[in-house]
């Protein structure tokens, strides 16, 4: 495919957030599974193997809400260190790389209830001190919260404050003396909050400056509500808190006075990249169930694997964590080449971690968007393998739907993560700092002849796919800049438009993941080339059409009559999906996970 007058950042520049939008496939490298390290999958494959051998079978007991067994296994698990990857060494911790601690995530997703009491922890509960705590708080809790001698948890959702997590009506009073705050208020839907130690609590000092506490357990007037019965997630601890007249310290004040939306926003951020990630691995695991039991489940004398439709099946969930992964790990390689600059053990190392992350929050929006919506898709896929086997609790399936419902509410619900990523790239297009007008124009000048529009042949097995990509991303810029144009500063209220133009984006990312990947995938095994090759082909062609479909359904909402009638002929120069022979790219992909048991890139 010839390259476009689009100008490519070169691979060794640092990538900036949402350049993918905007930078040609694969105009430099991507972080993706094929370029771990040796010690990273040392990493993963030893918290797998805890997983397997020391969380699986306890699951009925963990389901049971036994909180001695999710203890005991909590304490074994601070042991081998998995609390303890992105603490930095001089307080106890490994200060492992993003990557590996995602990796981590992955793994421990398998059993939920578990992982999210291991997120809530390690991840939301100790990230607040590392990135924002003082030298005091850091030496004073980060040790303990490293082995699980101390149990963290996160508390920022209240009764009217959910999404809207700013309008908490919790208080916190300086005293006279001014050495302590007193907090008031309640919150609720606490993960961990059953039995942590350790509180990150939000609250507005007088009322109006909403800043970040770390709040003992042992805090005169701090209870602990009843456990929350829930859907899925059963064996996690999930309780409100309620705070009368709660005496905290001043020094347990976290980061500055009025500034707890950067604690809770960014905190937020790395969540959401977990969050998807940990998709992965339960998506993985539910292919795997899926792919043995259609092995061994007889049907009309032979087995459910050699049935089209199941395989189908295969095909298409392996497909979707292919892109999930992809740009999954994408976002962790994103955020670790821009940390690994950044000198260690200086007093402003951690802030700057934290500008590394934010720098990708449309990144980690994304992540967390597709990746829960993927595994919805994947676990019901997996139960109707199953049949009616997938409808009772003696198959793990069933628990693996129940469990990923959530993910889909956790950490900013979808539909605010939705409505953050188009309206943070014009917001960062409006300060310079994302080339997107100028990009739209060079789109415009594209449609109005066709013929400088990205080539979707090429002799080359991607060419096709890549230029799927390229041309997915002009339909998707094209549709933000005639929203833009149409509602200006009005635009944040069209919240259905938003959540069109965010699928969009979404696909984009996903595609332009997958299909680098794919290009990049140095193996020998013909079979694994191949593989990578069929699900990029197949997932770029499904996702354009997706594209191609959103900008018609944006166009239509903005505008009527002639002013229609010329965008869509405008977006109507943008080729066609060649055709695939998609029944035939289904078999292989399918063969495939046959062949490995499950996800076939392992």
């Amino acid at each position: 495919m010839a390259q476009t007058a689009q100008s490519a950042s070169t691979s060794t520049e640092l990538a900036k957030g949402v350049a993918f939008l905007m930078d040609p496939v694969g105009s430099r490298p991507i972080q993706t599974p094929e370029r771990f390290t040796e010690e990273q999958r040392l990493f993963h494959k030893s918290a797998l193997d805890f997983l397997r051998h020391e969380v699986l079978p306890r699951v009925p007991e963990i389901e049971a809400k036994n909180t001695a067994v999710l203890l005991e296994l909590f304490h074994k698990a601070g042991d081998l260190g998995f609390f303890s990857a992105t603490i930095p060494t001089e307080y106890g911790g490994m200060g492992l790389d993003e990557t590996t601690a995602m990796l981590i995530s992955e793994a421990m997703n398998i059993v939920e209830s578990w992982s999210v009491t291991l997120g809530a922890h390690a991840g939301i509960g100790t990230l607040p001190i590392v990135f924002f705590g003082n030298e005091a708080q850091c030496q004073k809790w980060l040790p303990k919260l490293a082995t699980g001698e101390v149990i963290s948890a996160y508390a920022l959702t209240e009764n009217n404050a959910g999404s809207d997590a700013l309008s908490g009506r919790t208080r916190a009073d300086l005293t006279p003396d001014g050495k302590h705050y007193i907090l008031n208020g309640s919150k609720m839907f606490i993960t961990n909050a059953g039995f942590a130690d350790l509180f990150i609590v939000f609250a507005k000092i007088a009322g109006e400056k909403f800043t970040g506490f770390i709040v003992e357990r042992s805090s005169e007037g701090l209870t602990v509500g009843p456990e929350e019965h829930k859907m899925g997630i059963r064996g996690s601890s999930t309780c409100p808190l309620i705070l009368e007249d709660v005496l905290v310290p001043a020094e347990n004040l976290l980061g500055e006075i009025g500034k707890g939306h950067k604690i809770a926003f960014n905190i937020l951020n790395v969540g959401r990249e977990k969050l998807g990630i940990g998709c992965i691995g339960a998506a993985k695991y539910a292919l795997e169930l899926s792919v043995k039991y259609a092995k061994d489940r007889k049907q009309f004398g032979k087995c459910l694997s050699e049935f089209e439709l199941i395989q189908q099946k295969f095909a298409q969930m392996a497909t979707s964590i292919y892109a999930a992964e992809s740009l999954g790990y994408r976002t962790a390689g994103l955020m670790d080449a821009r940390i690994s600059l950044i000198a260690k053990g200086q007093p402003d190392t951690q802030s700057k971690v934290v500008q590394a992350i934010e720098e990708f929050a449309i990144e980690a929006s994304i992540l967390k968007v597709f990746g829960s919506e993927m595994l919805d898709d994947v676990a019901d896929h997996a139960i109707q393998v199953h049949g009616g086997y997938g409808f009772v609790e003696e198959y793990q399936v069933e628990r693996i739907a129940r469990d990923s419902r959530v993910n889909r509410i956790f950490e900013g619900t979808n539909e605010i993560n939705r409505m953050l990523i188009p309206g943070t790239i014009l917001k960062r297009a409006m300060k310079g700092e994302l080339p997107l007008l100028d990009f739209s124009m060079q789109i415009m000048a594209e449609l109005q002849e066709p013929a400088k529009l990205p080539k979707l042949d090429g002799p080359a097995p991607l060419d096709t796919a890549r230029g799927l990509v390229e041309c997915a991303k002009r339909a998707t810029v094209y549709a933000i800049q005639a929203a833009a144009q149409t509602y200006m500063q009005a635009l944040g209220e069209q919240q259905e438009v938003l959540a069109r133009l965010a699928d969009m984006v979404i696909a984009c990312y996903a595609m332009d993941s997958a299909v680098a990947r794919a290009g990049q995938a140095d193996t020998d095994d013909a079979r694994r080339a191949t593989t990578h090759r069929e699900m990029a082909n197949l997932f770029a062609h499904e996702a354009y059409e997706s594209v191609l479909r959103e900008a018609n359904w944006v166009l239509e909402s903005i505008a009527e009559g002639d002013a229609l009638a010329g965008m869509k002929s405008l977006l109507k120069t943008l080729p066609e999906r060649p055709v695939l022979a998609v029944v035939k790219v289904h078999r292989a992909i399918a063969a495939a996970c046959i062949e490995t048991n499950g996800y076939p890139l392992v």
